[in-house]
């Protein structure tokens, strides 16, 4: 398993590679820069997020992406991406900070949208993209310009993901992926500009494609 996991390591390995032991670590050892963050964040939360929040569970477009834009002018956007697209490219107790004071704020559906712009709407470009796909798609998707979106549940395949239908086919002029199926609940469907969506190539590879 651990020569396997080195020799391809990439993505999400480290949700599968063994790490040791490590202590446990509390807000007590928050550095000075975490205690910035959190307090930047916060102040966000509260006087931008909790101060709209009815309107924001009412659906209200164009204020929550507003919102989405001003958190990516305050480089939140960008907190798992690369510093050279624009990004944080923040260590991962940093990022849970973040994400726990967003919750100062109060609103479920704000956390969702920004978590899917900073997570499964974006990451699998920064894993698996390549670099022209990176430098087209990462820096918008960090100022909040472009949406990120994930389609991966359909009618008759949730958990099960493998069990999706929805096909992608070779062009004939071998430049791009035809996709044909149906996908429900997508995160961030309703304003998304770049969706992550996964389909079976050649009925028994199953892949993820920038649509």
């Amino acid at each position: 398993m651990n020569s396997a996991i080195n020799k391809y390591k990439t993505g999400g390995c480290f949700l599968i590679q063994p790490i040791g032991e490590h202590p446990i670590f509390t807000r007590e050892q928050f550095s000075d820069e975490h205690g910035e963050i959190e307090k930047m964040v916060k102040e966000f939360a509260r006087k931008r997020v909790l101060e709209n929040k009815e309107e924001i569970e009412k659906f209200n477009k164009e204020l929550s992406l507003s919102l989405i834009r001003e958190i990516g002018e305050l480089g939140l956007l960008g907190v798992n991406i690369p510093e050279e697209y624009g990004g944080m490219d923040l260590d991962k107790i940093t990022s849970a900070i973040v994400a726990e004071s967003l919750m100062a704020g109060s609103s479920a559906s704000f956390i969702v949208t920004w978590s899917v712009q900073t997570g499964i709407g974006s990451l699998p470009i920064v894993w698996f993209g390549t670099p022209e796909q990176k430098e087209k798609y990462l820096p918008k998707l960090v100022t909040g310009e472009w949406i990120g979106a994930y389609g991966l549940t359909e009618p008759s395949a949730g958990s099960d993901a493998l069990s999706g239908k929805t096909s992608a086919v070779l062009s004939d002029d071998g430049k791009y992926y035809i996709l044909n199926g149906e996908k429900i609940f997508i995160s961030n469907g309703g304003w998304g500009q770049v969706y992550i969506v996964f389909a079976q190539v050649e009925g028994d590879k199953f892949s993820a494609f920038i649509v």
